[in-house]
């Protein structure tokens, strides 16, 4: 679980510094690309715990 949440926290950390970087240069592939990163984490983030959610019930 400290695994998941710390993957999670690195991954948006890193979604964060990518939009930085696109505010002090203005190129389009940094917020293109930390987009990407927070989608891939939300989406991963909801299926972890949809599972967890599903364990729970069964």
């Amino acid at each position: 679980m400290a695994l998941f949440r710390g993957l999670f926290f690195v991954l948006l950390l890193g979604a964060v510094i990518l939009f930085a970087l696109y505010g002090a240069t203005g190129q389009l592939k940094y917020r293109k690309f930390g987009l990407r990163i927070v989608i891939g984490t939300l989406l991963a983030a909801f299926g972890f715990f949809a599972v967890l959610i599903v364990q729970r019930i069964g």
